[in-house]
């Protein structure tokens, strides 16, 4: 179990460093690895140290967790495939837009909803990554969902988008290769494919940074202000794709727990051998290796968080979502400050777990506890769009 006291300053020679004379920030008394501590056991003091340092943690949470996917196909075309510059009502712009990869001879396409607002010049969007059936980002808004409040999001002045993860990479053990894995891979067997070779949620996070590919281009989009969203399984993948592009200026985590926000070695609720017993096509083979051992990782999520520094990031969990490990999501967030206090933003103390519905805002980081069950709620979506405003506004 992680203690939940807050760490201070010990000299690098107790965390294994090898000037003793320097300091660090050793997590004391919880069995987490430090962010700040480097591969040879130096310490890091100063921002301008983290780009190499986050350089290791990347290559760890690739190699061990995550898998190794690769990065821009061969070619990579987009294509407005529908425009209504009359969509709800007349005060959004709807896009249908195609995004087509191209490599080695093999192509794949997945498909971006996006509304723009009318009203305003170009502004922030919110991305979500859908892993619930097309009914869900309804692009006739004919059918609407609390899932993507669309109406809502236009409303607070902000443009909405979605992809189908399934569109990526299917949800499913027999199947998860059939879209951009198999893109770059061709139809190789899973039994020849290597322990840290990608699965779905690097697949899903893969999508999510072709998706800011194109956002780029949009000439109603502020591609400096992209946030980039997910719920459970999605939360994961938004996570692993804003660790790894760091052009998406916020992150939106509602309840991703497991290998998401909430730190894996303490055993509450979906455990990293759990996770890997139910979802084996979600994760790499490598991370199999630590179910039950999780002490034995080389990262844990808080270095996941650090990863994002200095950028935005807004935590969402649910009261009654004990397998997301509400506690151990604030606590993956809260242990990230020892990276985020190097450029100068203030300390969040794990210990200081925020009640129900009392959010907490601690520039540029945010987290939540609501009532209610595991799902994506309109109240989730108002709270990030508050966090959005103080942040942008």
């Amino acid at each position: 179990m992680i203690a939940r006291s807050w760490p201070g300053l010990v000299l690098c020679a107790l965390a294994g460093c090898a000037a003793p004379t320097q300091t660090c920030t050793f997590i004391a008394d919880t069995g987490l690895p430090d962010a700040l501590v480097k591969a040879d056991g130096t310490c890091i003091t100063s921002a301008s140290e983290w780009p190499a340092r986050r350089a290791e943690l990347l290559d760890l949470f690739a190699g061990s967790i995550y898998g190794r996917a690769p990065d821009r196909p061969e070619a990579l075309d987009f294509a407005v495939t529908a425009r209504d510059p009359m969509a709800m009502g007349g005060v959004a712009t709807l896009k249908r837009v195609r995004l087509t990869s191209r490599h080695q001879g093999r192509t794949h396409n997945f498909e971006l909803i996006l509304f723009t607002p009318n009203a305003r010049p170009p502004q922030g969007v919110f991305v979500l990554l859908s892993t619930r059936p097309e009914r869900h980002t309804d692009p006739s808004r004919v059918e609407r969902s609390e899932y993507w409040p669309a109406e809502d999001v236009i409303a607070r002045g902000y443009g909405i988008a979605a992809v189908r993860t399934d569109q990526l990479a299917p949800d499913d053990q027999a199947t998860f290769t059939r879209g951009v894995i198999e893109l770059f891979e061709g139809p190789v067997p899973e039994s020849q494919r290597k322990r840290d070779a990608w699965k779905t949620i690097a697949a899903w996070s893969w999508g999510a940074r072709r998706v800011m590919d194109y956002l780029e281009t949009d000439a109603d989009v502020d591609a400096s202000r992209v946030a980039i969203v997910g719920h459970s399984r999605g939360g994961k993948a938004a996570l692993w794709a804003a660790a790894q592009d760091e052009r998406f200026a916020l992150t939106v985590s509602n309840q991703s727990g497991c290998a998401g926000a909430a730190l894996s070695r303490r055993p509450v609720g979906e455990t990293v051998e759990l996770v890997n017993a139910l979802f084996p096509h979600w994760f790499a083979d490598a991370f199999r290796r630590y179910n039950g051992k999780e002490d034995e990782l080389p990262v844990d999520q808080h270095q996941l968080f650090a990863l994002l520094a200095p950028r935005a990031v807004a935590v969402g969990s649910a009261v009654n979502d004990d397998w997301s490990d509400p506690e151990g999501e604030f606590q993956g967030l809260a242990y990230a400050s020892s990276v985020y206090a190097l450029f100068g933003r203030e300390r969040i103390d794990p210990a200081a777990w925020p009640k129900v519905d009392e959010p907490l805002f601690t520039a540029p980081r945010a987290y939540q506890l609501r009532p209610g069950d595991h799902s994506l709620t309109s109240l989730d979506w108002s709270r990030s769009l508050d966090v959005a405003d103080r942040l942008w506004r």
